[in-house]
């Protein structure tokens, strides 16, 4: 799947606007590969698997596109 980051926080995480659907998604910090956190910035586009988790649907594997 793939979208783009909506916001990020001071706390590790963020959300991203995803592509063709209404709901954003929840990503953690410890779910981006090969980009660091600092790296990232709101509008870029990212690529992620969707996973459910006990708190809901988030993305996994997040990597810039």
């Amino acid at each position: 799947m793939e979208g783009v980051i909506k916001t990020l926080t001071d706390k590790g995480f963020g959300f991203i606007t995803v592509d063709g659907e209404d709901k954003d998604l929840f990503f953690h910090s410890n779910e981006l590969k090969g980009v660091s956190y600092e790296e990232l910035k709101e509008g870029d586009r990212v690529s992620f698997e969707k996973a459910d988790s006990e708190k809901g649907p988030n993305a996994v594997g997040v990597s810039r596109v």
